[in-house]
């Protein structure tokens, strides 16, 4: 390989995800080379040795850390303008990671209620049965953080804007309490994108992203990343992967380091088009609540403002009719496909009630606004007409 790639952390962010983290080996390749190898040979026994002890640089084992991987973190690196990052194999096994490895029994965490399922189930399930005490509150009151906030509380974790609904808490303020009481803050920022929304400059100490939405956006792969300080990435994440092994794959690294020369084109055109889709239907005569966090409507619009430099890709609206009603409009789309997923070139759309959230019970998915005839759409790269006249038409066939 080349030198160590040169820092771009000078250039705008569209800059940072073309040529971020860019190593090139002595064939002087143009795109990022993939390297699809599991371990590496050494010239002597006594280079060996120093590369294990850590004293001399190197790769040692795919699990541990690869080439194209290293691209990959060092281009996420600086586009969050992190000190250091770990990928994982999947954003689940990057949010896990995140929360579990700096734990251990008698630890407490807070987090929002308002969670994707699999992390409440991490939450409220996974980290209980290994004597780690949880809270959950209503993310957007921040007297319940501080009420929350206890000697031994080592963790806060959000997800901002929530997951379906679209609420945005204030990261800010969340981080003050939390840092107060000597605790850390790790923010998932999946449904934001890096290109709306910075965490770590509003003050968390985590972020944490599903690779598989926006990053790679084209329904590939699975992956996740871990961003955060080097003390805290060196300290309680480094170790805890290399010895549990969830990291990524070279090949899905290659194929999000690829994705991320395009994120800022795909995100905009995505969040442009959501926009408009979001103005069409706040007015349409079946839909009965619509959350879009670039409209003056939203809850918490003043707080988008403030923290956000643009809007979603997704759109949270409530059918009439309920479940049925929000079938029958799921049905009737040709272009929008049902999926669970989101951030893809394609548009996706979701019934939480039924799918991302159905674990829960029927009176926690209406606190949280789930309510039966909810739909999240995540909006592709589709021209924006044709996908409006797509709804509009399912809507008045429903």
């Amino acid at each position: 390989m080349s030198k160590s790639p040169a820092s771009t952390t000078q250039y705008r962010p569209e800059t940072r995800l073309v040529h971020s983290g860019t190593l090139r080996s002595q064939y002087g390749e143009t795109s990022e080379a993939l390297f699809l190898t599991q371990g590496y040979v050494y010239n002597s026994a006594e280079e060996c040795e120093a590369r294990f002890k850590g004293e001399d640089p190197g790769f040692i084992y795919s699990r541990y850390s690869n080439p194209t991987i290293s691209m990959f973190e060092r281009r996420m690196i600086e586009l969050e303008r992190a000190e250091a990052a770990r990928s994982a194999a999947t954003g689940m096994a990057a949010v896990t990671t995140a929360i579990l490895a700096p734990l251990k029994a008698g630890d407490h965490v807070v987090a929002s209620r308002a969670l994707f399922g699999s992390c409440l189930y991490v939450i409220q399930d996974l980290l209980p049965r290994y004597g780690i005490e949880t809270t959950l509150v209503d993310g957007a009151d921040l007297d319940q953080w501080q009420r929350a906030l206890k000697p031994n509380t080592k963790t806060f974790f959000l997800e901002s804007p929530t997951n379906p609904t679209l609420d945005v808490l204030d990261i800010p303020a969340i981080a003050e309490i939390a840092h107060s009481g000597g605790a850390r803050l790790v923010v998932d920022n999946v449904f934001a994108t890096p290109i709306w929304q910075s965490p770590l400059a509003l003050g968390a100490d985590v972020v944490v992203y599903s690779a598989t939405k926006h990053i790679d956006g084209q329904g590939r792969c699975l992956g996740g990343i871990i961003l955060s300080s080097e003390a805290f990435i060196a300290e309680h994440i480094h170790n805890f992967m290399r010895q549990t092994g969830p990291s990524i794959s070279p090949f899905n690294a290659w194929v999000l380091l690829k994705g991320l020369e395009t994120l800022g084109v795909r995100v905009r055109a995505q969040t442009e088009t959501a926009a408009r889709i979001a103005d069409v239907l706040a007015s349409h005569p079946k839909i009965s609540r619509l959350i879009y966090p670039g409209r003056a409507d939203h809850p918490q619009a003043a707080l988008v403002k403030k923290q956000m430099r643009g809007g979603s890709t997704l759109v949270g609206f409530e059918v009439k009719g309920g479940k049925q009603g929000a079938f029958r409009v799921l049905n009737e789309l040709k272009l929008a496909k049902i999926s669970n997923n989101l951030g893809d070139a394609k548009s996706l759309v979701t019934h939480p009630a039924t799918t991302t959230h159905q674990r829960l019970k029927p009176e926690d998915r209406a606190a949280l606004g789930i309510s039966e005839g909810f739909i999240r759409f995540s909006a592709g790269l589709e021209h924006a007409d044709d996908l409006i006249e797509d709804l509009t038409a399912a809507l008045e066939k429903a």
